[in-house]
């Protein structure tokens, strides 16, 4: 299979059996992911609602025992005392466990995640002989202490400082954290200062019992995630040996940016397993609440509602693996070629972190709708705290602000394309100037019959087109400024991310007919259709907004032309689409694709 590079996608015709679909998991990973179905339905299922009574101890407790079963250790090597198995088997674990409070979701993903990440891909040999095997079990709680109170998306800008003694024997660190998810229970904490006037900050490593000098807040009072534990640390001279460091000096928002990105992309599958649940407590009550003498399942106003946030979460989910997959072919990839370990994960995560933010965005801004429209299913039910999807509605929304706000990875997105190309990674140039071509030519009609989709992949390649055709347009306008035009760039954002996740449906449709056969897949083509038409007019919208903002005159006229051209679409009845769609879900009563 030919390797596709981070970002390609926007320029290359991807195929269907070059991408990984989550119905082609071996046995083996079914196996783990049942496992962890099974400790969802014990351990979280029936305390739903203690989860939401500020029950700390509970959220400790119910980790610890999901690391007895191995299921913190699923991405850390077994000579660490953990499972060894591949990234897209922790994507599998990570949607599963975090599925049903973002109270365990939260503690799950910053110790696996960015508390554990650091230590795997920077730590040395003796950190990670140390480190890693109480990590794995969850006998010790890790917690990452980077924000603070005037660093936020501004990482770098940290007052926090490390000196070193006068013996050379230790640092001292002082300043202040907020925010730390799991501080009020973990033991290792990874927290990142800067040492005299460098640029960069420095990562550190320590354990809570084995210093003087830290102090916690009390927990704070939150919106959701009731039962994480979330505090504000101090450190006041706190002395830890210079063994502690982490990775090397300055090396610390590097450790920090890169933890972030398997953070983006497994917080995508976290809140995404959240709205699979979320559909599933809603269309359970849609078949037994009753008004006008019939279920309200029966009424379109409803039915629109599901099959809605059914193909939201089905586009995510599609996204979700197909990235994961892609870090874990290209960690392999390194290994083969002769990377160790250690620096082929790190590497695997950073060619891929345009898709990491892709997701990370894509799929909180999904749960953020199916929480709103299952609570708005539930009516005035949905409002007391007394019922499940009040609590999906409250969790969901730190998801567009954690691991970097959406607004954030956006601009992030559209930078790391325009790096890429500068870089000449990736020809975007060329590829803007052959669509300025055909534009300016007559049109080529192509007659050929190869896919179920054949329609829907013609538009994601004129969707693609377009937006490289604004994309370059507005660099030809403003050049390096580009950066400071922070509407545009969201705009420039939104295209690309809406024609990753609109090409990853397709092409995960697609695949999956092949496997299964049409008549398998009839309500998966609907969605795949339906997602098709609302994201020509989602990306011309943005399309349009952007003409506006960077041309006039003949050049406004031609890019209206190319506009017009590359949002060409036949008629399709999205309404008895979704009819079909959520009549699959109604029947299963619960998200079943």
């Amino acid at each position: 299979m030919e390797y596709i590079k981070g970002g390609e996608f926007i320029i290359k015709e991807i195929k269907s059996n070059e991408i990984f679909i989550r119905e082609e998991f071996s046995e083996e990973q079914k196996m783990m992911l049942n496992s962890t179905k099974d400790f969802n339905e014990k351990e979280i299922r029936p305390k739903i609602m203690k989860f939401e009574e500020k029950e700390y101890s509970l959220v400790e407790e119910t980790i610890k025992k999901a690391g007895s079963l191995g299921l913190l250790g699923i991405n850390i090597p077994e000579k660490y005392g953990g499972l060894g198995m591949g990234f897209n088997t922790g994507m599998l674990i990570c949607e599963e466990i975090s599925s049903l409070t973002g109270s365990v979701a939260t503690a799950f993903g910053a110790h696996t995640g960015i508390g554990t990440l650091p230590i795997l891909l920077y730590g040395n040999e003796d950190q990670k002989k140390y480190y890693l095997p109480k990590i794995a079990t969850g006998e010790w709680m890790a917690c990452y202490n980077l924000t603070e109170p005037n660093a936020g998306s501004d990482a770098n800008s940290g007052k926090t400082v490390a000196v070193i003694t006068s013996d050379k024997k230790f640092y001292e660190i002082t300043g202040q954290k907020i925010w730390i998810s799991n501080a009020g229970f973990a033991h290792v904490f990874i927290v990142f200062a800067r040492i005299e006037n460098d640029k960069n900050l420095t990562a550190f490593l320590f354990e809570k019992n084995k210093v003087s000098g830290l102090t916690l807040n009390p927990e704070e009072k939150k919106l959701g995630l009731r039962s994480s534990s979330t505090r504000q640390v101090f450190y006041n001279k706190m002395k830890i040996p210079i063994s502690s460091m982490l990775g090397k000096r300055g090396e610390g928002f590097k450790i920090a940016m890169n933890a972030l990105n398997v953070g983006r992309i497994k917080l995508g599958v976290a809140v995404t397993g959240a709205s699979k649940k979320a559909i599933e407590f809603a269309v359970k009550y849609a078949n037994e609440r009753k008004q006008f003498n019939q279920k309200i399942s029966k009424f379109g106003a409803i039915q629109y509602k599901l099959a809605e946030m059914t193909t939201k979460t089905y586009v995510s989910d599609a996204a979700n693996y197909r990235a994961g997959q892609d870090i874990e072919n290209h960690i392999s990839r390194l290994i083969k070629n002769g990377l160790n370990d250690q620096q082929a994960k790190l590497e695997g995560a950073e060619e891929y972190a345009i898709e990491c933010a892709i997701n990370k965005v894509f799929s909180s801004e999904v749960i953020a709708y199916v929480s709103d429209e299952a609570l708005q299913i539930y009516g005035g039910m949905g409002y007391s705290a007394e019922s499940e999807v009040e609590a999906f509605y409250r969790d969901a929304r730190i998801s567009r602000i954690y691991e970097g706000t959406n607004e954030i990875n956006r601009l992030l997105i559209v930078k790391m394309l325009l790096k890429k190309s500068m870089n000449n990674e990736l020809n975007l140039i060329g590829s803007v100037k052959s669509i300025l071509s055909e534009l300016m030519s007559v049109p080529k009609f192509n007659n050929e019959i190869d896919s179920i989709l054949l329609n829907e992949k013609k538009i994601l390649k004129n969707l693609k087109k377009l937006t490289l055709l604004i994309a370059g347009k507005s660099v030809e306008r403003f050049g390096k400024k580009i950066t400071e035009e922070q509407e545009i760039m969201i705009n420039l954002a939104n295209m690309i991310i809406q024609v990753y996740v609109l090409e990853s449906v397709i092409l995960k449709t697609e695949k999956l007919t092949n496997i299964l056969g049409v008549d398998l897949c009839n309500e998966n083509i609907l969605m795949t259709v339906n997602f098709t038409q609302t994201s020509i007019d989602y990306i011309q919208s943005n399309a349009k907004e952007c003409i506006y903002s960077i041309s006039e005159n003949d050049e406004l006229k031609i890019l209206m032309l190319g506009l017009k051209r590359f949002t060409k679409s036949n008629p399709v009845n999205i309404k008895e689409n979704r009819r079909k769609i959520a009549k699959k879900i109604i029947q299963e009563e619960s998200y079943c694709f």
